[in-house]
């Protein structure tokens, strides 16, 4: 198979053919018109918030949003964040699909300030939940518990509206306070809404007998959850922004989504819950249904595959790094150009999905004397860990899953030395975790595909925590080789009071062009007189650009923000979080920095990113058969249709490019 597709060029007004291999294909994306375009924050803000929309239509938009993409249970533990759960949106959405009250909160938050809007999280009895700000008042959007209230003016209450409430009951009904089991009984029949506050009779999503859609949190608990209003207080439930659903295939990669899952989970390692029934089936996501989700379960086990064409010389294309390297050779395929010199092949393997395990399978033929050393990045290749030196010929496998584990991204690195050294085959296999809901489903009827391969871009991102604790889980911000200055790794504590304030400054290098940059933090500013700025320099620190104002005084906010104005042709940058003077506290909780990069065009030294036809397969079953839909897109733009005779069993999607 021939990596390859022809681009033809203008030569003095002559059509001359000429090989350009195409790489990379980026930003493959497939939509179905039964489900909403949820792929990036931009996506969903198209998908969700529409012209004419009234405030309130907008902030039961991004309630609803929150509602149906998650579930409440156990919430995903990535150790990123000091709370280690996941709080990020676009990652609550595709890559896991449930979470607790303090995740929906942020998610709440994180919405509406993409919108415009203020926001602000509250921690009272037993639980979290956001308040979103317009038309000059704050009004709650529990996404966690599914609810939200109106006043007799028909506007959605705030949480001192739904505390007034509470509180004035309680006094008027001594007795219940407190006691779940006797608030549970007093509700049955309906009884919550005759008998209980007015302002809590306005849900619409409790039951009869007052539990919610889900079974078991609901009218009892927000009479336990806003009383006691003294003891309640503002809090920032901070939030990770950058994530990207960019699903990126090479010749010879596979991605699987299935709509159900082998009982993989990111806390399968024992380091927190499962998510518990969701993992099997739908029990409590009536609500969700409701909303339009139509996935048959919540929670997909799929894979992520990648048999390298060491047999095609185009290859060379795909890899991040080849060293004095051939491809496409007689035996061993792959390996170095000049044997009297070392080869190296570096390949990346970004995924939109985490990754709960992972394989190398490798043909390896070493000649006399020679060996193959394989070695692993998670930290863009600023170090390597040698998993295997390979002295001998032979089929070898490497377990990935100790090193792949709750990571979006790692480096392969593979060494020849020794005339004769080299491969005759490499495969990559990959379980990923993904939530079943915002999977473009078929339903029954005529449903209409819509394909697209966006801008040919990749991403670099550091992301690691500020607790070095939560090594070996996961990385810490110190693996990414910062330089701290009058700042502590933990919590990036500034720790001296003196003019120059402290900083915190990442190193970053892209494969190709830089063209922008992405990042933010979750922060504390105590002081009026405090703050951090985001800053690039293209220049090796010569001189910075401002990339966003994170200002106090607050003991909590989360700002991030996009610097387009990047100089052309640069491809390193450093990246820092610069404080004003210590006054008060001033400390970064958690962070991201995302550089976003041109892949090289077709025609552009080796070539690599570009458009080649993408294979689309649907796999479904109706009435106890299974039922296949194959299409090949073949421009960056296409639409087709599926026609289901009865309702489908969605089983899975598969994404490769077409040969």
């Amino acid at each position: 198979m021939a990596l390859g597709l022809a681009v033809v060029v203008a030569l003095g007004g002559q059509a001359a053919a000429a090989e350009k291999p195409v790489g990379v294909v980026c930003n493959v994306k497939v939509v179905s018109d039964k489900v909403d375009d949820v792929s990036s924050l931009e996506d969903w803000k198209r998908s969700c918030i529409k012209d004419g929309m009234s405030n309130d239509e907008k902030a039961l938009a991004i309630w609803k949003t929150v509602v149906k993409y998650r579930h409440q249970c156990a919430p995903p533990n990535e150790f990123l964040q000091q709370e280690n759960n996941v709080h990020d949106v676009m990652k609550t959405i595709h890559v896991y699909g449930y979470g607790m009250c303090c995740c929906a909160s942020a998610n709440v938050q994180q919405l509406a300030r993409f919108i415009g809007w203020d926001a602000r999280g509250w921690a009272i009895t037993q639980h979290s939940v956001p308040e979103v700000y317009y038309d000059n008042a704050w009004h709650l959007l529990d996404g966690s518990l599914m609810n939200c209230f109106r006043n007799p003016d028909k506007s959605l209450a705030s949480v001192a509206d739904i505390q007034k409430a509470v509180k004035e009951w309680h006094e008027a009904n001594p007795g219940y306070r407190g006691d779940d089991g006797k608030l549970r009984k007093f509700a049955a029949k309906g009884n919550w809404r005759k008998a209980g506050p007015a302002l809590l009779a306005t849900s619409e999503s409790y039951s009869e007998d007052g539990p919610n859609a889900a079974g078991w949190h609901g009218w009892s608990s927000t009479m336990i959850e806003y009383d006691r209003a003294d003891r309640h207080h503002n809090y920032e439930y901070g939030y990770s922004q950058g994530y990207k659903l960019n699903i990126q295939l090479r010749p010879g990669e596979r991605l699987t989504r299935n709509w159900f899952n082998k009982g993989l989970h990111i806390n399968g390692d024992g380091s927190g819950e499962g998510p518990g029934n969701i993992v099997k089936d739908r029990n409590g996501l009536s609500l969700q249904r409701r909303l339009g989700d139509i996935a048959p379960g919540r929670i997909g086990n799929g894979t992520l595959e990648y048999e390298v064409p060491v047999g095609d010389p185009a290859l060379l294309a795909s890899v991040l790094t080849a060293d004095n390297v051939a491809a496409g050779r007689k035996a061993p395929a792959l390996g170095a150009k000049d044997p009297a010199k070392p080869g190296v092949l570096v390949l990346r393997m970004p995924s939109s999905y985490v990754y709960l395990g992972g394989e190398a399978a490798f043909q390896a033929i070493v000649g006399a004397g020679g060996s193959i050393a394989v070695s692993f990045s998670d930290n863009n290749g600023l170090d390597w860990k040698e998993l295997e030196k390979v002295t001998a010929s032979g089929l070898k496998k490497l377990d990935l899953k100790p090193h792949v584990y709750r990571r979006y991204d790692y480096r392969l690195k593979f060494e020849f030395s020794g005339e004769g050294t080299g491969l005759d085959s490499l495969k990559l296999t990959h379980d990923i975790q993904h939530s079943q809901c915002p999977l473009p489903a078929l339903a029954e009827g005529d449903n209409e595909i819509t394909f697209s391969a966006g801008a040919q871009e990749g991403t670099i991102t550091i992301e690691g925590a500020t607790n070095p604790d939560a090594k070996p889980k996961q990385l810490i911000a110190a693996d990414f080789h910062p330089e701290f200055k009058g700042a502590d790794h933990k919590m990036f504590r500034v720790k001296e009071y003196d003019e120059k304030g402290g900083s915190i400054t990442f190193p970053v290098e892209t494969p190709g062009d830089i063209v922008r940059i992405r990042g933010g933090a979750h922060y504390r500013a105590r002081d009026k007189r405090e703050g951090w700025t985001l800053q690039a320099s293209f220049d090796d620190g010569k001189t910075w650009a401002e990339v966003g104002k994170m200002p106090g005084p607050i003991p909590g906010s989360t700002k991030y923000f996009t610097l387009e104005n990047v100089p052309k042709g640069v491809k390193k940058a450093l990246v820092r979080f610069q404080s004003t003077p210590l006054k008060n506290t001033l400390c970064i909780f958690d962070f991201r920095i995302d550089a976003d990069y041109a892949e090289r065009a077709p025609g552009a030294g080796d070539g690599s990113g570009g458009f080649r036809p993408v294979k689309i397969t649907y796999v479904w079953d109706e009435a106890g058969a299974e039922k296949r839909d194959i299409h090949v897109a073949k421009s960056p733009k296409d639409t087709y249709t599926i026609k289901c005779a009865a309702a489908p069993l969605m089983k899975s999607i598969i994404l490769d490019l077409a040969e």
